[in-house]
């Protein structure tokens, strides 16, 4: 006859095997593209939860996770880049040994950052520590998502201890990963003592139908997870740039099913929900708030966004061959330009600063500052209610203008910032 307190050891250790279920697929190639000079730039380090994994992806795919939605809601700010390097199956311990090596800045064996990874990328993280450094050395907003695989370890010695000796093992394990996630924000803040580094606590993400003795268990050993991020965060609050802490688990409670794979792939990683509802959270720590627009909720077919305000407007933008046209009076209104129509030759003239922007209609070549630019789809005139009003190209028109346009296709909107 078993002994009943090993049968709840084996129903715990079930639970947290479940958890903690190392990805077999690929996330996307890391994103080490060199941002612009001026951006603000966010650096997203961590596992898999920071690559933005979820199950059936490959190398091939486009992560849409977090990370990219904290990316839009900058450029609801300002001109803003994110590299992401988010590597499957990391530690805290592998964390710590990789931002090491990107402190000292020369390349390394992946083994070196942990051993036996997953992620087939390792070896372009291990090599490219230089190129991470320098990222790191010009961010903005740092974030942190780490310690899922931390439990790892005990999988091997589940079934034959005392659920007293796992509760033993696992505050052993935690233990280590305070000591290392303070190792990180230490050396993070040697690299650039001026970003804003935000950490994310662990959500678990078994359900409470799987009763309710397991469900309690997981959400004390997230509590404790939460525990040791907020206290990091006491820890500098005193700093010129607190840290700060993004409490992804107390969003995730009751929500288990909802926001994560577990049930439809028993898969521990957030599905497109669940990566909202972290992005939501880090944004909010950050700025405050997490923004959506009309296009993004079903209200309109596109959305333009100048300079962190939605333009509200009688003359909708308008899709056609492949762009994006807006009429000239919204956009030199909400970036203070001034524009003339000439009737008689049917074309407007736009100046922002010193910059000049004369557009034809139905031409295939506009000026910028006098000199010609080429555009496959020329300006036109566009019947709104009794009014006709002159569409233009919206990338080409703010290019000329010297300002920055970025498109979501996730949120079906157009970005336009100052460079």
């Amino acid at each position: 006859m078993k002994h009943p307190r090993m049968n709840k050891v084996s129903a715990v250790a079930g639970a947290l095997a479940l958890i903690l279920i190392l990805v077999s697929g690929i996330a996307a190639k890391p994103t080490q593209a060199a941002p612009a000079v001026d951006d603000y730039l966010i650096v997203a380090l961590g596992d898999s939860i920071t690559a933005g994994y979820e199950p059936g992806m490959t190398e091939q795919s486009v992560p849409y996770g977090f990370v990219e939605r904290l990316k839009e809601q900058g450029l609801f700010h300002a001109r803003t880049s994110a590299v992401n390097y988010g590597i499957l199956g990391l530690t805290s311990e592998g964390l710590k040994n990789y931002v090491t090596a990107i402190q000292k800045g020369v390349p390394v064996a992946g083994a070196d950052i942990q051993a036996n990874l997953p992620d087939p990328r390792i070896a372009s993280f291990a090599s490219g520590v230089a190129q991470a450094k320098a990222d790191l050395q010009k961010a903005d907003l740092i974030t942190i998502t780490i310690g899922g695989n931390d439990l790892l370890k005990l999988l091997p010695d589940m079934k034959n201890i005392s659920l007293d000796q796992l509760r033993a093992q696992g505050d052993e394990v935690l233990t280590h990963y305070g000591d290392n996630l303070r190792e990180i924000v230490r050396i993070l803040q040697e690299l650039n003592p001026s970003a804003q580094i935000v950490i994310a606590d662990q959500y678990q993400p078994v359900p409470k139908l799987a009763g309710t003795a397991i469900y309690d268990e997981l959400q004390q050993l997230a509590g404790k997870f939460t525990g040791i991020v907020d206290g990091i965060v006491a820890d500098h609050a005193g700093d010129a740039k607190p840290v700060k802490a993004a409490h992804v688990a107390a969003a995730f409670i009751g929500r288990e099913i909802s926001l994560t794979h577990i049930f439809s792939d028993t898969d521990i990683h957030p599905n497109q929900a669940g990566y909202e509802e972290i992005a939501k959270i880090f944004a909010e720590s950050v700025w405050g708030s997490y923004r959506t627009t009309t296009a993004k909720t079903g209200g309109a077919p596109i959305s333009v966004v100048v300079k962190g305000q939605e333009l509200n407007t009688p003359y909708p933008p308008i899709l056609k061959n492949g762009q994006t046209f807006v009429a000239i009076k919204d956009i030199t209104d909400a970036i203070g330009a001034q524009s003339k129509w000439d009737s008689r030759t049917s074309t407007a003239t736009i100046t922002y600063g010193s910059r000049t922007v004369v557009i034809p209609i139905g031409a295939k070549q506009i000026k910028v500052d006098g000199t010609p630019a080429t555009t496959a789809t020329p300006a036109f005139l566009q019947k709104v209610g009794k009014e006709n009003k002159t569409y233009v190209p919206l990338a080409l028109l703010v290019q000329g203008l010297g300002l920055d346009v970025q498109y979501s296709s996730k949120m079906k909107t157009v970005f336009i910032n100052e460079l």
